[in-house]
């Protein structure tokens, strides 16, 4: 499409918006109308704005930042260019598409001239940011020779995420909040069986876990919680919990009877010649189990007795071991601490080796953010250090080789309330005696 045609349609459409939002917003907003949450708004306002100014600076912005280039015929193959390096005399921005607008952006596709690599476009994405004065620009190049950007126009995350109770997608998968281009964020324990979740104090570790028992309780799925800090997070939710250890002495007899239940369920698999529980018949399947521990540190710290040390290895072992062998049994980790390195003790850099999903709330120091998300992306780890305490919830997750901004959901202790009232799965260890019991807040009977 010409790029006159496009300034034209966006300039109607701003003309449009401004009119509507000069004539129609005061009279609705008098009426106690929420205008500026109406889709209309960034679509006959926000949208065509943004367009008009990524259309109009995109000349510029190209030749500022590296992006353009010269060029010249090559009178030896016929209808070919090639790319003169060096100063671009007659610069020649790459083509860009179309802006598609999104929920909370729009979309940019960029087509790379002949010797480009998406590199400058990385750098530049700061550089986008104040030109375009949006919010965020994400660059990524899933097909060769193509850039995609995707501009994010306002930050989504602001604002607490409410609470929800839609039904998951599927088995072992929660919805727990929202990521920053507006969509559910989903943490799907059988993709990424174990997590790792950090951040410094009130930054929103404990509401995170919230949401995972939320969204996990409706399920057929065993919890079992380790809260040493007197259960004051994990204890709220009561009955739910299939088991629930309060310190370290329980902590260790909980961790024993998972590894046990562990090397039940392999004896079974063993015996069917499956390799994992999700390829025995559904009626004969266990029922999956995540162990979700509040504050690591409390689990290694210890007081100098040979009993406290021998309680924090023992931790310590049964982790690791249930973070090697869990997952194909059904058996998945989600730990939180403040700080997860080996100045802790023994096995914990091998144990966080283990976690594939990794969520990185507000630091107090770059050491904190690196151990989480420095094998990850460094970019991640800047912005990991730049969430303020005024984004409670908002974290860094990193997932598969890629990651985004995210914030979970605000449960309420109405909600935990609720959850509380819940009963766990019937017989969720097959190690266990019929039915399953263990004493309040504590290990199994």
């Amino acid at each position: 499409m010409p790029a006159s045609l496009v300034v034209w349609i966006l300039s109607a459409l701003l003309i449009v918006g401004v009119l509507t939002q000069r004539w129609w917003e005061p009279r609705l907003e008098a009426r106690g109308v929420p205008v500026r949450r109406w889709p209309w708004h960034w679509w006959l306002v926000g949208y065509p704005g943004t367009a008009l100014r990524i259309v109009s600076t995109w000349r510029r912005l190209a030749y500022l930042n590296g992006l353009s280039v010269s060029m010249r015929p090559n009178n030896r193959v016929i209808g070919r260019d090639l790319v003169v390096q060096g100063t671009a005399l007659r610069p020649r921005p790459p083509r860009l598409s179309w802006p598609v607008p999104t929920k909370t952006g729009l979309t940019l596709r960029v087509q790379l001239h002949p010797g480009q690599t998406p590199g400058p476009y990385y750098a530049a994405a700061r550089a986008m940011e104040h030109a375009w004065r949006v919010h965020s620009v994400r660059v990524t190049s899933p097909r060769r020779g193509q850039v995609i950007m995707q501009v994010t126009a306002m930050d989504p995350l602001k604002g607490d995420v409410p609470a929800t109770r839609s039904p998951a997608p599927v088995l072992l998968a929660a919805d727990v909040g929202r990521i920053e281009d507006g969509e559910p964020w989903l943490i799907d324990l059988r993709r990424i069986p174990h997590w790792l979740v950090t951040g410094a104090t009130q930054s929103g570790k404990s509401s995170l876990l919230a949401s995972l028992v939320l969204a996990l309780a409706p399920q057929p799925v065993a919890l079992v919680g380790i809260d040493c800090k007197g259960a004051m997070e994990l204890g709220l939710f009561g009955g739910r919990l299939t088991g629930l250890a309060i310190n370290r002495t329980q902590a260790v007899g909980l961790l024993a009877s998972v590894v046990d239940e562990i090397q039940a369920r392999m004896t079974v698999c063993r015996a069917l010649g499956k390799r994992s529980i999700w390829e025995l018949p559904e009626h004969e399947r266990p029922v999956p189990l995540v162990v979700i521990v509040d504050e690591l540190a409390e689990l290694y710290l210890t007081d100098g007795s040979r009993e406290s040390r021998d309680e924090a290895e023992q931790c310590g072992t049964l982790l690791l071991r249930t973070a090697q062998l869990g997952a194909a049994l059904g058996v998945h980790l989600v730990i939180a601490g403040q700080r997860v390195g080996s100045d802790l003790g023994p096995r914990v850099t091998a144990l966080r080796a283990q976690l594939g999903g990794r969520v990185a709330h507000r630091a107090h120091d770059e050491a904190s953010a690196e151990m989480t998300l420095g094998d990850i992306n460094p970019d991640a780890v800047v912005t990991a250090q730049n969430i303020t305490e005024d984004e409670q919830g908002v974290a860094v997750v990193a997932m598969g080789g890629r990651w985004m901004r995210a914030r979970s959901r605000l449960v309420t202790t109405a909600d935990a309330a609720e959850i509380a009232g819940m009963d766990p799965p019937v017989n969720p260890f097959l190690t266990m005696p019929d039915p399953v019991t263990f004493e309040k807040g504590g290990v199994a009977a």
